[in-house]
């Protein structure tokens, strides 16, 4: 059957009324923010994926493709996100086709919380809206309930906190494109150093009104692995060996050693296997 399975839900009880504690769930990390421009909107993310407080892939991309002029940020459960943003992307341009029009970033946003709000937040898509469409720059966010936000500036993920310090400090009216990367890419720099979460590169996405997306990869790269001050390999000999005892190995079963060559005979041509 298509959809979720909440089969786990009668082993957790179990495990419980046996005296075993339920499994927890994996904690995950991520900042990821947008801003609007003036002309334009602007999404950026770090590039550090998490399973608890293990670092699974330093460089992963958080940035999905929707259409050519709308782009989406996710935060959460980092396959719930791809896969969402994928349905999205399919049944957006199937839309698209059945009424000949561009799509819109609204219409985007009202597939995804429908979506989102009937699985009750057990699917674990945090994401930030941002694209360009025939009524101009559109900047939203959504939870994994359901709820949505409209804003100029907007941050999500674990390491928001001190990302939103450093939009509402700096943010402004009327910025430039320029102006408006320099901020995003800032914001998710303070997630990458005071969220654990959070970290390696800056991805950015740009999207103009009447221009494609253009996709910055590693746009910032703060921490590129410098060679080490000093080499930690010893020479042999520096440990000392305090004792030494040699035991001989008996009883052992003996066994011969057997070479075997397979001719494989392939109209002209011949190959020796050994």
């Amino acid at each position: 059957m298509p959809g979720f399975s909440f089969d786990n839900f009668q082993r957790n009880n179990f495990l419980a009324q046996s005296g075993y504690p339920a499994p927890k769930a994996t904690s995950t990390g991520t900042t990821i923010v947008g801003c609007r421009f003036d002309g334009g909107v602007v999404i950026a993310a770090d590039t550090r994926a998490t399973g608890g407080d293990i670092v699974a892939d330093k460089n992963c991309e958080k940035l999905h493709r929707i259409s050519p002029t709308i782009w989406c940020a996710g935060a959460g459960t980092a396959a719930d996100c791809e896969m969402v943003t994928q349905l999205m992307s399919s049944t957006l341009e199937l839309h698209a086709l059945s009424t000949g029009r561009k799509p819109r970033v609204v219409t985007l946003l009202t597939l995804l919380k429908q979506h989102l709000f009937k699985y009750q937040g057990h699917i674990g898509a945090y994401l930030i809206v941002a694209g360009v469409d025939p009524t101009g720059p559109r900047l939203f966010s959504i939870h994994a309930h359901g709820s949505t936000d409209v804003g100029y500036y907007l941050t999500l993920g674990s390491g928001s906190m001190a990302a939103m310090a450093v939009l509402e400090s700096k943010w402004q009216e009327k910025l430039t494109k320029q102006e408006a990367m320099e901020l995003c890419a800032e914001a998710i720099e303070a997630g990458i150093w005071n969220d654990l979460g959070s970290g390696s590169n800056v991805d950015m996405c740009v999207m103009e009104v009447d221009k494609p997306a253009v996709l910055h990869r590693n746009y910032r790269t703060p921490n590129v692995r410098v060679e080490k001050e000093q080499s930690y390999k010893f020479a042999k000999g520096t440990t000392a060996v305090l004792a030494e005892k040699v035991k001989p190995i008996v009883n052992v079963v003996p066994f011969d050693i057997f070479e075997e060559t397979t001719i494989i005979k392939d109209d002209d041509k011949m190959e020796v296997d050994g």
